[in-house]
């Protein structure tokens, strides 16, 4: 699995890290596996022959030596790892994963004696680091746009070809997890969460609920996030920026500001306008739960390109269901709907109109109002609600596993599971897979009749039995059970 590292601008620094013993002394025996020329000296194991300043003097050399603009930061890294429980690789196997990779990436082409110069850091078991200098050694700038996709393609192949563990294809539908400096900057702040995460989170209610430009840019503002609208030369709204309060870079001098599509890949704007939805009037919250169950029924039934906008749509409900729920459910809700939100990214081309999505949006709508429609209603309302959504997401589990969307179907089972998981914290036990979902589920008691009255046993009876009343008589009917009541 190719993974992007942030790219720098010395390339001794680097190389001083990559062959030293690591923040937490985890690297052992670091050492050269391939590099751009056959039989380069390795630091680590020939340091009479080869040094790191050496060594990085020579990886330097095609930029310093460019006659035009030198690139701000020239340093390109990235790393290759397999799966813990695949099997160790050699160093020459490893060697023909880097030349296979550092030539997918447009950064030495086969063949290509000119190409930029790189090596190959092995410092652990499970994978290597690849270093190059962006800078081609006949004067010119490399072309490594597309570089981790075509890169993760390649690695397709060994996988394939060495029957290592498959990976999930880079489709663009992955969480943007924050940077290590990211998680360290909150740290310090004493924050739980980085201010991306936080903004993640906010932008994502925010687009499950607008209806147009206006309304979702002034959401944002309600929330209480800074926000920077972008206008093209007409005037027109072409992106926008946000910003958390309090977060600043450069010794507090400016806000740290993330497009949209920094924080994720179905936040930026144009994304954000594909599911706008005409403002519709919020029903109260029991239609609520037909509108989901009448949804989960179309999604089952929605073709490739239909049920893409339709597990879209789902997503935003879920969102929407986790800020607006009741306390006691409210962490695993949140949870679950950060489980699904790849769920709701579909890979490839795809539309999001469906038939579904009509039915997911005005719930949404609904939940919106839910502190005011489900006043009074109580567990049993959140009961239902819960019901209704994992009748959901099992149905989108179950259209993308007709898809072969491999990463998708294990983050809607996870969904799933939790929102089970948040049905158990009602109360009342949640129905099995099994079962009719749009029913409350009774209890089960096992009654043994004397011997006299029939069989030594009996099938189960479904409800609490009836207290019996001493004295029944014309004028004393046998009272049933109470179904409003739970014993």
């Amino acid at each position: 699995m190719p993974k992007k590292a942030g790219s720098g601008e010395s390339t001794a620094g680097l190389l001083a890290y990559l062959f030293g013993p690591g923040d937490h002394d985890e690297h052992t025996d670091p050492h050269l596996v391939a590099a751009w020329t056959p039989d380069l000296p390795c630091p680590a194991r020939t340091p009479d022959r080869m040094t790191l300043s050496d060594l990085a003097l020579l990886l330097d050399a095609p930029v310093d030596a460019l006659r035009g603009p030198k690139p701000a930061e020239h340093v390109w890294h990235v790393s290759v790892r397999n799966e813990p429980d695949d099997r160790t690789l050699t160093d020459a196997e490893w060697a023909t994963v880097a030349a296979e990779m550092v030539a997918a990436a447009g950064i030495a082409p086969h063949g290509d004696a000119a190409a930029c110069r790189w090596v190959a850091v092995r410092h652990a078991d499970d994978h290597i680091h690849l270093v190059a200098t962006l800078a081609r050694q006949d004067g010119r700038h490399p072309r490594i746009r597309g570089d981790i996709p075509n890169m993760h393609t390649a690695a397709r192949a060994f996988e394939t070809a060495w029957n290592l563990r498959p990976m999930s294809p880079l489709d663009r539908t992955a969480r943007r997890a924050p940077v290590t400096g990211e998680r360290e900057k909150a740290a310090r702040r004493g924050l739980t969460e980085s201010a991306r995460e936080s903004l993640q989170r906010t932008v994502r209610e925010a687009a499950a609920l607008a209806a147009d430009d206006a309304d979702f840019l002034t959401r944002l503002r309600d929330a209480g996030v800074r926000v920077r609208e972008h206008h093209d030369e007409n005037g027109a709204l072409d992106g926008y920026a946000v910003a958390l309060p309090g977060d600043r870079a450069d010794r507090g001098t400016r806000p740290v500001w993330f497009s949209g599509r920094t924080l994720a890949y179905d936040l930026s704007l144009p994304r954000i306008r594909e599911r706008f939805h005409p403002t519709i009037a919020p029903a109260d919250l029991a239609r609520a739960h037909t509108r989901i169950r009448e949804a989960a029924t179309l999604l089952a039934q929605a073709g490739r390109a239909e049920g893409a906008g339709d597990v879209a749509a789902l997503g935003d409900l879920l969102v929407v269901a986790a800020a607006t729920a009741p306390t006691a459910v409210r962490e695993k809700v949140r949870a679950a709907a950060a489980a699904f939100e790849q769920a709701s990214r579909t890979p490839g081309t795809r539309t999001l109109h469906g038939t579904a999505r009509a039915h997911f949006k005005a719930s949404a709508r609904a939940l919106e109002h839910a502190p005011r429609t489900a006043r009074g209603g109580g567990a049993p309302a959140v009961l239902a609600l819960l019901i209704a959504l994992v009748e959901a997401v099992e149905a989108a589990t179950a259209w993308h596993r007709a898809q072969h969307h491999d990463a998708q179907i294990r983050a809607a089972a996870r969904a799933a599971a939790l929102l089970r998981e948040a049905a158990t914290l009602t109360g009342t036990p949640p129905p099995t897979r099994n079962s009719r979902p749009s029913r409350a589920v009774p209890r089960t008691v096992r009654v043994t009749p004397a011997p006299t009255r029939g069989p030594a046993t009996a099938p189960p009876v479904t409800g609490v039995p009836p207290r019996p009343n001493p004295n029944p008589g014309p004028h004393h009917p046998q009272p049933g059970p109470n179904p409003g009541r739970s014993r």
